[in-house]
């Protein structure tokens, strides 16, 4: 049976400290972005993004980012 892939992985599963550093300094890069600060301006009036943490509005915005660029 195969397992469904969540956006909310555990970020620190399989992860050594050189692999979790790069996340957490890519992740602060896209966190001061225009594009994602944009994204969650329009995110957050029409949808609940206080509820989730820098990490998970990252993995949303990078999903989404990355379906329509393959769309």
């Amino acid at each position: 049976m195969a397992q469904s892939t969540s956006i909310f992985w555990n970020p620190d599963a399989g992860m050594n400290r050189r692999d979790s550093q790069i996340w957490s300094d890519l992740k602060q890069a896209i966190a001061t972005s225009s594009g994602f600060k944009g994204w969650q301006l329009d995110r957050n009036s029409a949808e609940n993004l206080q509820n989730l943490n820098l990490d998970q509005q990252v993995r949303i915005y990078l999903r989404e980012t990355l379906e329509t660029l393959a769309y």
